[in-house]
């Protein structure tokens, strides 16, 4: 998501600053800006866009001084502007503060603080830190740091100055990666290697809940308790490539490891502290238009529409409302039934996407309230729908989008829970209990991803194959579309999904000796017609690979060639599960074959034409 990179030395930190935040254009931003100790203080500037923005407003009035931070924003509270970029000061303009992350309670904190006579100029979470930090400062930095840090609930990583002492730099991290290099006479904080690789190698890493304080001499690390701690020097032997994907080798890899934080930050300040509720404040329709919503339309694009398909099941399980899903380039032309009674929901990863755009627009002129499902704060997409969920998975570079897709089910589900809450077709406890489900997902696919080497085996078997089927019954089918989707795009093998009472209708003739079939069994109130299906296709001589629940491997046994086993959860949460997976077996077919993972011919991130 977001980058930091913050220096003190005896260099000018302007080019370095700068320097750095190009190496984290890869991550994603859509502003940037820099704070440094000049003679004359502590001086801001920042810029909506691309970095060469802000290298040319400073071209005129370059910032001098040894000291500074910087910061490329992925707006996740306030549009793209040059007032909600980063750095962000108190009134005072002596404390600046760069931030990755949410913070959950901004908005008490915000008010709190206003009726203290703190005045606030953006929309981010982020000013209400420098002006909390201000509060707390009675002459040590650090504690005051540590005392606002305590005040905050959500997922941060900060970089501190003051002009009270600006000898030093502070650093914390809580739930958002954050490093510090160690340089001669010079120390630097960044969100990731690539930032500071040309200035030293040797780096420590912070763990949640720890800080550090950097002066050019010395760098002191502690909990934010105020508990000095030690760590071990890490030294990096990566080139500049591989340090950006992570240490991966391709950024789809990365991208599939990052969806356990995606799921949490997706989550993150939209579930109530108990646990019990769904929040979602962001929301602007009443509780008495969504009371009176009698239809759902899902529009969507490829990967975004199979999301969708997720989402129809969501949100007639837990809402009893129908809901039909269309192909965005289609939406348009078979005449909808669209009335003001009808909620249209439009997903979209960029929010750019050209015939969700399209879709979203007709639906509104026909009187249709348009809930926008999407990535990208200030998208086209979020500025024109009526209501918008962000997903917070951070930007995606791969063109085959995994921890997007996985974010946007993570929407459908707070959404789904929300909306039933408010209608009362959920009682208290069943809400719970999936909430509790969901929370335990990153942690699940963790599991999942550390059986990577499984997949890939089954993969360079599948990669000798031209061609092969998905199947499943269910959310399982929806998955399986887009397993087969992923497979497509990045390795060029044709597959084709198909429900898996579908077989005997037509495509059982396809199934021949040897053909792979991947066949999702995760639904337990269909495991027996499902495990019929694929002793169809057995019998038949196909290679089944069975993606189960755990407890089912014996009995699968002996009716598939291999299986996949994903942790136990309710059965409408398994698509979270079950298509990690597939994204697997993607990835290592396309790298059997010998493709460019991360740029698939033909394909584009954003399809903004129709």
């Amino acid at each position: 998501m977001c980058g930091i990179v913050g220096y003190i030395g005896n260099r000018e930190s302007q080019p370095i600053l700068l320097e750095g935040l190009k190496k984290l254009e890869y991550r994603g931003y859509d502003s940037a800006g820099i704070a440094v100790f000049t003679e004359e203080g502590l001086e801001v500037t920042k810029t909506v866009g691309r970095l060469a923005n802000l290298e040319n407003r400073l071209s005129g009035d370059p910032l001098r001084g040894t000291v500074g931070i910087g910061h490329t924003r992925w707006a996740t509270h306030g549009k793209p502007s040059d007032v909600n970029s980063h750095p962000h000061t108190d009134n005072s303009l002596k404390f600046s503060v760069v931030h990755n992350g949410i913070i959950e309670n901004y908005l008490d904190l915000k008010e709190e603080l206003m009726l203290a006579g703190h005045r606030f100029l953006s929309e981010t979470d982020t000013e209400v830190i420098s002006h909390l930090i201000a509060v707390e400062y009675d002459g040590d930095i650090v504690k005051a740091v540590q005392r606002a840090v305590k005040k905050m609930r959500g997922a941060f990583a900060l970089g501190v100055l003051t002009e009270h002492e600006p000898d030093r730099l502070v650093a914390v991290r809580f739930a958002s990666p954050l490093i510090i290099g160690i340089g001669e006479g010079e120390k630097f904080i960044a969100s990731d290697i690539p930032a500071i690789l040309e200035h030293t190698r040797d780096i420590y890493i912070l763990n949640d809940g720890e800080m550090a304080v950097l002066t050019r001499d010395a760098v002191e690390l502690m909990t934010i308790e105020g508990n000095f701690i030690a760590k071990e020097v890490f030294h990096v032997d990566w080139d500049i490539m591989t340090a950006e994907k992570g240490g991966f080798d391709h950024f789809m890899l990365k991208e599939i490891h990052e969806q356990p934080k995606a799921y949490h930050d997706t989550m993150l300040g939209r579930i109530s502290e108990d646990g019990r509720s769904v929040v979602l404040p962001e929301l602007k329709i009443s509780a008495e238009k969504l009371r009176g919503i009698n239809r759902v339309h899902i529009v969507a694009c490829g990967t975004a529409y199979h999301a969708g398909l997720v989402g129809k099941s969501i949100i007639e399980n837990l809402v009893r409302i129908p809901v039909e899903t269309d192909v965005a380039s289609e939406y348009r032309y078979r005449s909808p039934i669209i009335t003001p009674d009808t909620l249209v929901i439009v997903v979209s990863q960029s929010g750019e996407t050209a015939d969700t755009l399209a879709a979203l627009r007709e639906a509104q002129r026909n009187g249709a309230h348009v809930l926008a499902i999407t990535n990208v704060v200030g998208s086209s997409v979020a500025r024109e729908a009526d209501d918008v969920i962000i997903t917070l998975a951070g930007p995606e570079i791969a063109v085959a989008s995994t921890k997007a897709y996985s974010s946007q089910l993570i929407a459908f589900y707070l959404f789904g829970l929300y909306w039933a809450q408010t209608n009362g077709t959920q009682d208290e406890a069943t809400v719970a209990n999936i909430l509790a489900a969901m929370q335990a997902l990153p942690e699940q696919v963790e599991k999942i991803l550390a059986q990577a080497e499984v997949i890939k085996g089954v993969a360079e078997s599948i990669s000798k194959h031209d061609s092969l089927f998905f199947i499943g019954r269910g959310l399982d089918y929806a998955v399986a579309m887009e397993g087969s989707l992923k497979l497509k795009e990045i390795s060029y093998i044709h597959s084709e999904a198909y429900p898996a009472g579908e077989l005997k209708h037509g495509t059982l003739a396809l199934i021949e000796e040897g053909i792979p079939v991947i066949a999702l069994i995760t639904q337990e109130g269909l495991y027996e017609k499902t495990l019929s299906n694929i002793k169809e296709v057995k019998a038949r001589g196909a290679d089944v690979l069975g993606i189960i629940n755990e407890g089912h491997e014996a009995e699968v046994a002996k009716s598939t060639d291999r299986q996949f086993a994903i942790p136990r959860t309710l059965p409408l949460l398994t698509p979270a599960l079950s298509v990690v997976p597939l994204q697997l077996l993607s990835y290592y077919a396309s790298l059997a074959l010998g493709h460019d993972v991360d740029k698939p011919r033909n394909l584009a991130k954003s399809v903004t034409v129709e």
